[in-house]
């Protein structure tokens, strides 16, 4: 979250006009970005066969960014000269920086990635990897941070954790051979609501801080789009002694967080979601400086540094090649590396990064809160909670959300509701058994796709309702 409060807009008696939108669209500092990506045509998204994107085509609305980002036209330039640099000078590409190249060498080329994430999540270059899958880092992370004992052993997770949180807490408790029944703790929202208040949480770190060893949650909670207090959360639970962690796989790219200020011990996160680089993209992680230090203090062949599943590739550069089995990890997240990184992957990452390095956070979250006002004031414009047959169970702070809005509809709507929006050219996912979730991105949507997007849900809802 922002330590700057921000408020949320406020619309005029006109704002439900296609001119109006157009008017936002007009004066947007951040318009030229959309220029950036290509956005799919209609007719491709409803089509079954292969197909160049259709540039002249009418581009959709796509609303989807929370589950996959749209590509980067800078994608295939960046593909293209990793594919030249392996073509042309072969194994050498891991040592040279060719000319030309937006590329560094691939022995370099993750140290670039993190140094223009560690600009997104608010950390300093060496406390950012850019390497495996969300998943997996977790796993990894999990790994190093999670040391039970008799008396502390909890981890602290939130009610509606995404399944691979899930899973992979649930797996790491066994593998220490205790009951998960015993030592996860599940937060959630009170009866009836939807929203986890900051001090429900705070009262679980209370209740539970004599026998939690760990907490791990969402920055942003993929169901409801709720963005929880870090700053504010991770602060309490270090004064209850307790490591947090923090998956940000719906908050990296979508709004401003400061993870080094901000205290965090670790965090992990995907990068083909608001981050646009690409489906199953390389992922990245966050270890705060604190906990990557190396010390050398007993002699260059005894380093002491934070226990973790290590990899040649965690190995400090100038020595990797000497392979004497000498572990000297790199000091910072790098250390944290296992293997030589696919280059394919990273070029993309790299690609998508070369656009946020165009702006900044702060502006884009600016844009996202203006956004996300527009969609709920036209959403709720000229209704009320009880002729609705829809409710926005993302909370309505701009403080407490990011980009994405989650409208639960009334039973039996879902479907139809969902295939008419898919049929009028708009892409956004659907979570039974009754939300669509919409997230305009501000790199590329506009007020005018918001707009549009309002006209076809409300048009889908009537006609469903119809039905029915």
């Amino acid at each position: 979250m922002s330590s700057v409060k921000s408020f949320k807009p406020e619309f005029p008696a006109n704002a439900g006009t296609k001119e109006y939108a157009a008017s936002l669209d007009a004066a947007d500092p951040l318009a030229s970005l959309r220029e950036k990506f290509i956005i799919p045509s209609k007719a491709n998204i409803n089509s079954k066969k292969l197909a160049k994107p259709g540039l002249s085509s009418e581009p959709c609305i796509y609303f989807c960014g929370n589950s996959l980002g749209i590509q980067p036209k800078a994608t295939a330039r960046y593909l293209e000269a990793q594919l030249d640099t392996w073509s042309s000078i072969g194994v050498s590409g891991h040592f040279i920086d060719l000319e030309d190249s937006p590329l560094k060498s691939w022995q370099l080329l993750a140290e670039q990635a993190a140094g223009s994430m560690s600009k997104i999540v608010g950390a300093q270059p060496e406390e950012v990897a850019a390497m495996g899958t969300l998943t997996a880092n977790l796993h990894l992370l999990l790994a190093s941070f999670y040391k039970p004992t008799a008396t502390k052993h909890k981890i602290l997770l939130d009610w509606k954790a995404f399944p691979s949180d899930h899973y992979a807490i649930e797996s790491h408790i066994a593998w220490h051979e205790l009951d998960p029944k015993e030592s996860m703790v599940l937060i959630g929202p009170n009866e009836g609501e939807y929203k986890i208040s900051t001090e429900k949480i705070l009262s679980y770190i209370d209740q539970h801080a004599d026998s939690a060893a760990l907490i791990l949650l969402p920055g942003i909670q993929y169901y409801t789009g709720q963005l929880f207090d870090i700053q504010k959360i991770t602060a309490y639970a270090h004064s209850r002694n307790i490591t947090i962690g923090w998956d940000l796989a719906h908050a990296y790219a979508n709004v401003d967080v400061k993870l080094h200020d901000w205290d965090v011990d670790f965090a992990a996160w995907c990068t083909y979601k608001y981050g646009n680089a690409g489906p199953g993209a390389i992922g990245g992680l966050f270890v705060h400086e604190k906990h990557g230090r190396v010390d050398y203090s007993e002699g260059e062949d005894a380093p002491k540094f934070r226990h973790r599943l290590a990899g040649w590739y965690g190995g400090d550069r100038s020595v990797r090649f000497k392979m004497d089995n000498k572990f000297k990890p790199i000091p910072g997240a790098g250390g944290f590396q296992l293997s030589n990184p696919s280059a394919i992957d990273l070029a993309c990452l790299c690609a998508s990064l070369s656009v946020f390095d165009e702006t900044s956070m702060a502006d884009l979250r600016k844009k996202s809160i203006k956004m996300t006002a527009y969609l709920e004031h036209l959403l709720l414009k000229d209704t009320s909670d009880e002729t609705r047959p829809f409710r926005i169970i993302t909370p309505a702070d701009p403080e407490s959300r990011g980009a994405q809005l989650s409208l639960l509809l009334k039973p039996g709507l879902l479907q139809n509701v969902s295939q008419k929006l898919q049929e009028g050219g708009i892409v956004c996912d659907k979570r039974e058994p009754g939300v669509v979730r919409v997230a305009p991105a501000p790199l590329y949507n506009t007020y005018t796709d918001i707009w549009m997007f309002v006209s076809y849900f409300r048009a889908a809802l009537d006609e469903t309702l119809l039905k029915n």
